[in-house]
């Protein structure tokens, strides 16, 4: 019996279709089974998707991928995205307007790790102690193979490797939050060595930073939605589940908020909903003796300002990075000009602000005004003061907390044909794109197996 034959009759619901479900359901129907993928929302893409924002299409938050996101880069080939296209790609790079305060290092694209290097001779607003400082901690991260006994902060780290201040104001803290969105103080050391292994300790085009041109829903949730039409399956949007009931023969069936005909019973479900959805579904299942709830979690958020300025405002690169100081209501961490990524948004500007929840409650005015004040001073440009226009979207549970030595749950759980999928899953990634989609692949790859199993029996 062909492989695929083994599943032409199982059916797995994915409840959720943000990244995590969207990869889930491809790979399934992929392999021959059928998915049904639920969302509770009119729209695709979980915490990382498109929005209409005075009339263009932008996204919830602005994004960065790294070329060492193979299984998302992997998928988007498998839907018919062509990367090239869809993604600016950039050098490794953290340049600052200001060199004075700032700095400027891009990777060259050379082979690894001569891209490292000769950034590093090149790189301009770091003294010699600084450079020998990043250079000592590369050499020596290579001969730990990027492993730590026992897990500590990013702090530590940086103060064990003897990082000096400037290094790590510029570069190791930008890099952490941008990774883990999680300050380094309480960030964990291993996980960011696993994300640098993947990406600086690889090959060259690891490094690379891949920015989308085109909004997140397109890239990759609405066309993992018509894959999985295409292949029989079925995407079902404002559904929202609330209960889990598994009968005496194992099938599987899910309730809905919204009254509707019988559903049919599944033989497995994937439960690709965030942390504190799965916990809510979990819930409603009868308790088990081998059942551990899942541990708790704390949440970091993002915002991202949207500044529309004249068209003929552009930056001097794509992506800038910003040195931010809350105390003086420098928010920004990072600034993309969003006209060097499509043609018709000259003059719009997204900026990242990172693990700040003062960011998230203070008023929406006042902070875009906090933003642009910090623009026009950190780029000498007076006129960025006064935007057009302004918004500011803040996912106020836009990644989990990424601390040391953190208990993720895998994706198997107590009960059989119920498995779970979703970045803060057991894994070597953060909670990012890349983490997402791997955990979706790796849900839907046990699901497979168990079902393949079942059948033979």
């Amino acid at each position: 019996m062909a492989k695929k034959d083994m599943l032409k009759n199982k059916s797995v619901a994915v409840i959720g279709a943000g990244w995590a479900g969207c990869a889930a359901a491809c790979e399934l129907v992929q392999q021959g089974a059928t998915a049904t993928l639920f969302e509770s929302s009119r729209n695709l893409g979980g915490r990382a998707r498109g929005v209409t924002l005075q009339g263009q299409e932008l996204d919830n938050g602005q994004h960065i991928l790294l070329g060492a996101y193979t299984q998302s880069l992997r998928l988007m080939r498998l839907l018919g995205v062509d990367t090239q296209t869809a993604l600016l790609n950039l050098p490794l790079q953290m340049v600052y307007p200001d060199l004075e305060d700032g700095m400027s290092f891009i990777a060259p694209r050379l082979p690894a790790p001569l891209h490292l290097l000769l950034a590093l001779i090149k790189s301009s607003g770091l003294g010699f102690a600084d450079k020998m400082a990043l250079a000592r901690f590369s050499s020596t991260a290579r001969w730990m193979d990027w492993r730590l006994n026992e897990d500590c902060s990013v702090m530590e780290l940086l103060e064990r490797f003897d990082q000096t201040p400037r290094l790590c104001r510029l570069m190791w803290i930008p890099l952490c939050i941008a990774a883990l969105n999680t300050p380094p103080e309480r960030a964990s050391a291993q996980v960011f060595l696993n994300v640098l292994r993947d990406s600086l300790g690889a090959k060259r085009a690891a490094s690379d930073m891949l920015i989308p041109r085109l909004d997140l829903s397109s890239i990759l949730p609405e066309k993992a939605a018509d894959y999985v039409r295409a292949h029989g399956g079925q995407v079902l949007t404002a559904h929202t589940t609330t209960g889990l009931v598994q009968n005496e023969d194992g099938k599987w069936q899910i309730q809905l908020k919204q009254a509707e005909a019988q559903l049919p019973l599944y033989d497995a479900i994937i439960l690709a909903c965030d942390f504190a959805n799965a916990n809510r579904l979990l819930s409603t299942l009868p308790a088990k003796d081998s059942a551990t709830p899942l541990p708790a979690m704390s949440y970091e958020p993002i915002t991202t300002c949207y500044l529309q300025y004249a068209q003929s405002v552009r930056l001097p690169r794509p992506m800038l990075a910003l040195l931010d100081d809350a105390d003086q209501k420098k928010w920004g961490q990072y600034v993309f000009d969003r006209g060097q990524l499509q043609s018709d948004q000259a003059g719009l500007l997204a900026v990242v602000v990172s693990v700040s929840q003062a960011a998230t409650e203070i008023d929406r005015h006042e902070l875009a005004m906090d933003i642009a004040a910090q623009l026009a001073q950190s780029l000498g440009m007076p006129e960025l003061a006064q935007p057009i226009w302004h918004q500011c979207i803040s996912e106020k549970r836009a990644t989990f907390s990424c601390t040391p030595g953190l208990n993720r749950p895998d994706n198997h759980t107590a009960y059989a044909g119920l498995y779970l999928a979703g970045d803060y899953t057991k894994g070597d990634y953060p909670a990012t794109l890349e983490g997402a989609v791997r955990s979706g692949i790796a849900a839907s790859q046990a699901t497979i197996k168990d079902l393949k199993a079942a059948a033979k029996n």
